[in-house]
């Protein structure tokens, strides 16, 4: 800058802007370092003590998980409080003199406990670990009472799982269990994390994303002793749906106590639509011992049990259907043109094949049967004819139309689907040739065919509504009100069997004679002013050694008994119910399986006494 250039008015306003500037830094400073002076030595000892007293904690809230009802609104399933008791690592600073006031106090093994904390806690020192779920209401009170004297104790408030009436619907309901690893690993359930429990079966399962809801959290401040002081900011759980099943709970109760003592299962359905009235499965198991977490010991008993309690034998239990199958070969033999209702045939008890003889259950034979009366008197020798005339795989194609052989779908899931053999099956399966004499056994439901109840009650279903096959259905809405979702039934494939209406109602006024005719074989299954139309079936579990008049089943064990079934569905007119038994090793389906199915469908149906 030149000389001459030189304002001495610009340079005293800039001289001024200076000082104004230093002035106001100054005085930031000044107010930075009165702030400091006041929070560290006026206010310090009450933010020391906050800062070692209280702290900030995450907490999460479970969401309540859904109510499981019945068709009529009856509670199933439902939620109690469940209190957990958790230890914060970070915040305890002697171990093991907690572990032993916690011993003293509820009983808590400090041995067991204190390892198993150390090796969770490892590298989430701040992460709380529960170390005793669902503890009761008096060891509530001990350990609030000494809380000043454990610190790092906290206390979580949760839902528990409540199966009210124990086992009643068990394997239809399904239980609940730990997530693992390895479903958070691959991401199956967003809203779970570790630790929580999951529906592992039936409804619990199927249904665990709804049911379950998505969970919730809050920031709050606690003192040294854990207790809350005040909630920063909380974010609300969302509740999850409540289900609706189409099961009675009534006629659910009734099935289970015809069960009792016995291994089996009762299926009952509505035939016009699908749904399930009942569907039970024993001897049954309580869910409620798996909803605190069971331990090793009785989780061995029960899956290594010979009972298999755990399996529901309504979807999963493989059968031989035994002479219930003869309704598969009568609507295949007249739709086939093979059977001709006014035939009769010769049955003296015996039927030559090469040189072996297949028997009927019948020592000395029924004598001249024709369509109706071999159906209502379930005459082997009849239907081992009509079968030979069908062959395997005829046979097979027709018990495919309705379902057999393969998974109906049910809403439940976790169902098997049986066998119906054809004749490259065996061949690919065994390596071998079909057998005219399989085709025998085959007809009057033995041989290698297995089917499953819930099959069986769409078959009885279909032949009684117009040969519509339709899905079962267990799921009769999901939400607390008529306006949700609202699950119907389904047609399974193209719904319809195709078989020619006159020929199903040959069938049915047979099937109706099974049970009102004097010589049928489900006559206890009569119901006073209802007409019941059934079909009986003694399925037999091994080939035992043949007498004079068949058979010889006198004092065999009772694993080699027959399994004892029956079918049945009533009003036959207009049929409003449907029913399925199977008892394993129960003998003769007439005696065994026909007088339960009078009882539930009187009870249901309001049969007078």
């Amino acid at each position: 800058m030149r000389t001459s250039d030189f304002d001495p008015a610009s340079f005293e306003v800039f001289n001024k802007q200076i000082r104004w500037a230093t002035l106001f830094v100054l005085v930031v400073f000044s107010v930075l370092i009165l702030r400091l002076w006041f929070l560290q030595i006026m206010n310090g000892p009450v933010y020391r003590s906050k800062s070692e007293h209280n702290r900030i904690r995450l907490q999460d809230i479970s969401p309540f998980r859904g109510i499981i009802f019945d068709r009529n609104g009856e509670v199933l399933v439902d939620n109690r409080p469940s209190y957990d008791l958790y230890i914060i690592p970070e915040e305890v600073q002697d171990k093991g003199r907690l572990l032993e006031s916690l011993n003293r106090l509820i009983g808590l093994d400090p041995g067991s406990t204190g390892g198993w904390l150390d090796k969770v806690s490892r590298g989430l020192p701040f992460k709380p670990v529960c170390v005793k779920r669902d503890i009761s209401r008096n060891e509530l009170a001990t350990i609030e009472t000494h809380r000043f004297n454990l610190p790092g104790i906290l206390i979580k408030v949760k839902q528990q799982r409540r199966y009210i009436s124990g086992k009643l619907a068990s394997h239809l309901l399904g239980y609940m269990g730990e997530i693992t690893k390895q479903q958070l690993r691959a991401g199956e359930y967003p809203n779970n994390k570790s630790g929580d429990l999951i529906g592992k079966s039936g409804v619990e399962w199927k249904w665990q994303t709804v049911l379950n809801g998505k969970r919730g959290g809050e920031q709050v401040e606690v003192d040294a002793a854990g207790r809350i002081i005040k909630v920063v900011s909380r974010k609300p759980p969302v509740s999850g749906a409540d289900i609706y099943l189409t099961i009675d709970k009534n006629l659910q109760v009734l099935a289970e106590k015809a069960l009792s003592g016995k291994k089996g299962a009762i299926v009952a359905m509505d035939p016009r639509d699908g749904e399930i009235l009942a569907l039970a499965s024993s001897p049954p198991y309580d869910p409620n011992l798996f909803v605190g977490g069971i331990d090793k010991a009785s989780w061995e008993n029960i899956v290594s049990s010979e009972d298999s309690a755990l399996q529901n034998r309504a979807l999963t239990g493989l059968y031989p259907p035994g002479s219930v199958f003869k309704i598969i070969i009568a609507l295949a033999g007249l739709q086939e043109g093979v059977i001709d209702p006014a035939e009769e045939l010769f049955c003296n008890g015996t039927y030559s094949l090469g040189r072996s003889k297949y028997r009927c259950w019948k020592k000395y034979g029924h004598g001249k049967v024709g369509f109706h009366r071999a159906l209502v008197e379930s005459c082997d020798i009849y239907f081992y004819k009509m079968g030979r005339r069908l062959g395997v795989d005829r046979i097979a194609s027709y018990a495919k139309k309705f379902g057999l052989g393969e998974k109906t779908g049910i809403d439940v899931g976790r169902e098997k689907s049986g066998l119906i053999p054809t004749k490259e099956w065996k061949l690919k399966r065994w390596g071998s040739p079909w057998q005219a004499g399989e085709t025998v056994s085959l007809s009057i439901g033995q041989s290698f065919i297995l089917v499953t109840p819930i099959q069986m009650a769409t078959m009885i279903s279909a032949v009684f509504n117009g040969g519509v096959v339709h899905k079962p259905q267990l799921t009769k809405r999901i939400g607390k009100t008529h306006a949700d979702k609202v699950h119907g039934s389904g047609l399974k494939g193209r719904g319809r069997l195709g078989i020619r209406q006159g020929h199903l109602e040959l069938v049915r006024k047979a099937l109706i004679g099974v049970v009102n005719e004097p010589r049928g074989t489900g006559s206890k299954a009569k119901v006073k002013d209802i007409t019941v139309a059934g079909k009986t079936g003694t399925a037999q579990v091994v080939a035992l050694k043949k007498g004079k008049g068949g058979d010889d089943r006198d004092g065999v064990p009772f694993e080699h008994m027959d399994h004892a079934w029956f079918v049945a569905v009533a009003p036959a007119e207009k049929p409003k119910i449907a029913i399925v038994i199977v008892i394993e090793h129960g003998g003769h389906g007439g005696s065994t399986a026909a007088p339960i199915a009078k009882e539930i469908i009187g009870a249901y149906l309001g049969a007078p006494e």
